[in-house]
């Protein structure tokens, strides 16, 4: 069994990055960037009015008359005199010897003339050229995640196709013979099964979408045919239940007679202590505990980290906040303690019912507050670290 820290060192040293791909822009909403970005061109490209009014070089004068006009998409290149003015819209080019761009709500127009009745100020409402950015800029970082304002930034650019790394696909291997779907009869001493819809729904929120769920029965030559299919077709396998001790938990033994390799196996913390994780050539397997809190425990502290850097975020891990608890706590187990809590902008209080088999808590919860395996007590009002999950 091994301390927390070090499970966390274990799963970073082996959660490499996935393959790279291009693809188009449009198509690349939650991948993570490859490649460092440049600009290939100035944006804006020319100089630009930021808004309809009059374009004019700039003086005392306050009596222009109207020469032109330009709109967006043209390029009329008047040459203007200090006594003339370019009727001008937004997004339009600017000429060249215009400076500023008075609205059109600060005039007095006819067709022939303006009156500026509110001067503005020289360059006012004039954007320049490569004021956003400049060609050759760097546009996005690698590892820097494609949003859809990130995606429309490319597109402004003339950008359509980048580099990102693939998402794993992901498996969810469910093993319990108690196990029922929801929606379907209840039996005697059955439960319904809800770790695979939790595990999907948070694989979900950080954009993993190719998952596969499948249900095992409680035998040792059921899971080995089971995990012998998974492992050959998928990034990332999820196992629910079966990890322990018990004369019915087989998943370790299939594991490694599918040649999956150890790489840690139960860790010094609660909930969550029988964990078991591995790896098979590129795969990575995380066996996680039947009880829900548990597996869903483990999925923030080891499995979010490790699909993120698969991912290829830069920041993998949760953040960590501090905040004041709300009332003491004494730790006499010895182990690292994950508890559900809510924390607001100064304080965290910690839920009852922290039942590795209870649901209900952690629904209301909005963080992991963490109790170190070698802090015994702590006092009302000090300071703890927490792992928000909201």
């Amino acid at each position: 069994m091994i301390q927390v820290s070090e499970a966390l060192k274990i799963v970073a040293e082996n959660s490499s990055n996935m393959p790279v791909q291009k693809i188009l822009v449009r198509k690349a909403l939650g991948f993570v960037l490859a490649e460092t970005l440049y600009s290939p061109i100035d944006m804006p490209p020319f100089r630009q009015s930021a808004m309809d009014g009059y374009a004019f070089i700039h003086s005392e004068r306050h009596q222009y008359d109207i020469v032109g006009i330009s709109q967006a998409g043209d390029h009329s290149n008047v040459n203007l005199n200090p006594n003339e003015a370019v009727r001008i819209f937004t997004g339009a080019f600017v000429p060249h010897n215009a400076d500023t761009v008075v609205m059109q709500e600060h005039v007095m127009a006819n067709d022939k003339s303006i009156l500026i009745t509110n001067m503005p100020k020289q360059f006012t409402n004039v954007r320049n050229k490569g004021e956003q950015i400049g060609k050759e800029d760097v546009v996005f970082e690698a590892n820097t995640l494609i949003t859809p304002a990130a995606i429309g930034f490319l597109a402004c650019l003339g950008i359509t196709e980048i580099e990102v790394y693939k998402k794993p696909k992901v498996a969810i291997l469910v093993t319990g013979n108690e196990l029922v779907k929801p929606g379907k009869k209840l039996g005697k001493g059955k439960i319904y099964e809800s770790n695979s819809l939790m595990l999907e729904a948070a694989l979900q929120t950080i954009g993993i979408k190719k998952i596969k769920v499948n249900k095992v029965k409680d035998s040792l030559k059921a899971t080995k045919k089971a995990l012998k299919s998974i492992l050959k077709k998928y990034d990332i396998v999820l196992i629910s239940g079966g990890i322990s001790v018990g004369d019915y938990d087989f998943v370790k033994e299939a594991l490694l007679e599918n040649g999956v390799e150890e790489l840690f196996y139960k860790i010094n913390q609660k909930p969550g202590k029988p964990m078991f994780f591995g790896s098979k050539k590129d795969t990575l397997v995380f066996a996680l505990p039947g009880n829900p809190a548990s597996s869903l425990t483990n999925f923030y502290v080891y499995v979010y980290p490790a699909i993120k850097n698969r991912m290829g975020f830069s920041d993998t891990h949760l953040p960590k906040l501090v905040r004041k608890i709300n009332s003491g706590f004494t730790n006499t187990t010895g182990k690292t303690l994950f508890l559900k809590a809510i924390y607001d902008e100064t304080h965290v209080t910690v839920l009852d019912g922290q039942s590795s088999a209870m649901l209900n808590t952690f629904a209301m919860a909005n963080s992991l507050l963490i109790v170190p395996n070698d802090t015994e007590t702590i006092k009302k009002g000090q300071l703890v670290t927490l792992l928000p999950i909201d």
